[in-house]
């Protein structure tokens, strides 16, 4: 009797084909953005050097269990994580650098939001190591950022990401589009604003209303009016592929557009379900022990997680076996949402029959994804509804 489809893992192992990455989880923001539902919170008193020493526990103890691996990258994320200490960044690179080798091209990058005093701390994260930022630059009008919540002008905007593309090798900005009362002429204006401010990677992505915000409340209670319907942000989204198209802006996955080169090595670690290790309240992590994939995770508070690492010696609160479906659901649910598709040489044969290459031919026939050099591929006609396809897919 054949075994089913999902009973054998994806191929031992092949999480060094995308490579191991380090996310470290700053969980602290100046005030909390009303469509935010990430795990940050507003305090008024941190003791650096108390998460310093936590973080560089958690490097020590990884790096223990995990042995020598070369680390592809690392990513300050959160939160706001700008608002560390620059030698609290330092003193993080050099733990992980004592404990693993860096590629040659190792990317170290930082989220920051583009206030003018962040920005002026750019100069001490490049010394510390960091050598590419994120900014969470979101809208490019001021009545829209207040809307936002956001606490930075559109000058102070602008301001950061000129200061950070003298300063850093490689940078990024985001913006938040199919906002309240915003019409696809808006949006089309506000996009060529951004790509005439050279950046080398946009991260581009529909406003989504998550139930555990104050704007999921408001929506609710019918106090958030003026967003666009399906069809218009259906329009948004498309005008936004032709547009960064034509000016050089590769979607290499379904929300992010980059110059040739210039992608990101940490989110790609995360889509071709490379290794990666989450350290800090509320970070996830996927990590291969013995051929063997789990998944982690942190406690939410902070000092709850402060407080496990310094009594128990370790920060994780969940450590899960993955099972082979699982594995092979997260390796589509994440490789597909990229340009290149996924590998279907990392699959088992086994997987390649019966009913997933019947669904794989179906979606073919509706023109929804194509197979060329054995990589499934959604096409340019199937990312709007990328989400119904992966329903489709994903094995049962």
């Amino acid at each position: 009797m054949p075994l089913p489809s999902w009973s054998v893992a994806v191929l031992p192992e092949v999480w060094q084909s995308a490579g191991f990455g380090l996310y470290f989880h700053w969980p602290f923001c100046q005030s909390k953005c009303p469509y935010c539902d990430f795990n940050s919170h507003v305090s008024n008193s941190i003791d650096q050097s108390r998460w310093a020493e936590a973080y560089c526990r958690e490097i020590e103890r990884v790096g223990h269990e995990l042995g020598p691996r070369k680390l592809k990258s690392i990513f300050f994320g959160g939160g706001t994580p700008s608002l560390m200490n620059p030698d609290l960044i330092a003193k993080i690179i050099e733990k992980a650098a004592q404990v693993w080798n860096f590629s040659n091209t190792i990317e170290i990058t930082l989220e920051a939001n583009p206030t003018s005093v962040e920005a002026a701390r750019f100069h001490g994260f490049r010394d510390a190591g960091v050598n590419r930022v994120s900014i969470g630059v979101q809208a490019l009008n001021n009545p829209d950022l207040q809307k936002l919540g956001r606490l930075h002008s559109v000058k102070e905007a602008r301001n950061a990401i000129d200061l950070a593309q003298d300063i850093f090798p490689r940078m990024s900005f985001d913006l938040i589009y199919a906002r309240q009362n915003q019409t696809l002429k808006d949006w089309e204006k506000e996009l060529k604003e951004a790509i005439s401010l050279q950046s080398s990677h946009l991260s581009l992505y529909q406003l989504t209303i998550e139930p555990n915000t104050a704007f999921g409340a408001r929506h609710r209670n019918g106090k958030l009016p003026g967003l666009p319907n399906e069809d218009i942000s259906a329009d948004m989204y498309e005008l936004t592929q032709d547009i960064c198209e034509s000016a050089g802006f590769s979607a290499y996955e379904i929300s992010n557009h980059a110059k040739r080169g210039q992608e990101s090595i940490h989110n790609l670690v995360y889509w071709d379900a490379g290794d990666y290790v989450g350290i800090g309240p509320g970070a996830h992590g996927r990590i291969t022990i013995n051929s063997q994939r789990y998944a982690t995770e942190t406690p939410l508070m902070p000092n709850e997680w402060l407080n496990l690492v310094q009594n128990s010696g370790s920060g994780e609160n969940l450590r899960e076996r993955l099972s082979p479906k699982d594995q092979a659901n997260e390796y589509i649910m994440m490789g597909l949402r990229k340009q290149t598709g996924i590998d279907l040489s990392r699959f088992p044969d086994h997987l390649l029959r019966d009913d997933f290459m019947t669904k794989i031919n179906h979606l073919t026939e509706l023109d929804l994804v194509s197979t060329r050099s054995g990589y499934l591929i959604v096409s340019p006609t199937g990312r709007p509804i990328l989400n119904a396809i992966l329903r489709e897919l994903l094995l049962d």
